[in-house]
């Protein structure tokens, strides 16, 4: 199973607890994001193989909540998403998909973008100096996240750009 497809099924799993009036702690929401990231960078960049394990633990997180959640539900509901989260292809047959929803505030309707987190590891001074050489703009968001955005080519190339970089220090 692809992590895309998990992360849809997770998505989904949460979105269907909200509706029943589980509120989703904040922590839940970053790790489902984080995952999203680290998936985008590891199609970006096939190679960044040490990605695999951040977004399995990521993914992890979300799953155990959302279980221990949906436990509450109802144990047929649990058994339900398990299987689901098992194989997303098959429980899919019979449902159809909307597109997600990929409004940022802020970002033209016509750019691509990509949301990273500014860390010690990606500061804040060498991820500008990247989205100023491929002519990207971006905007700073709360808890020390940035959305870089503009032509499709141009987000790929500072996605790969920043894998490099991303690797580079983490291998010294």
């Amino acid at each position: 199973m692809g992590y895309e497809e998990k992360w849809e099924v997770l998505a989904d799993f949460l979105i269907e607890l909200q509706e029943r009036g589980k509120k989703t702690p904040v922590e839940v929401m970053d790790d489902l994001r984080s995952a999203k990231t680290i998936i985008q960078v590891l199609k970006a960049d096939p190679a960044h193989t040490e990605s695999i394990s951040r977004i399995e633990t990521y993914m992890r997180n979300v799953e155990a909540y959302a279980i221990f959640t949906a436990e509450e539900i109802g144990t047929k509901k649990v058994e339900e998403w398990l299987k689901k989260i098992k194989d997303p292809k098959r429980a899919e047959k019979n449902e159809k998909r909307e597109a997600p929803s990929r409004f940022i505030p802020g970002v033209p309707r016509n750019k691509n973008w990509v949301r990273i987190q500014i860390s010690e590891d990606t500061p804040l001074e060498k991820v500008e100096k990247i989205v100023n050489n491929y002519g990207l703009s971006y905007k700073m968001q709360e808890k020390g996240y940035m959305i870089v955005y503009g032509n499709r080519d141009s987000v790929k190339l500072f996605v790969k750009s920043m894998a490099e970089q991303f690797r580079g220090s983490r291998n010294k």
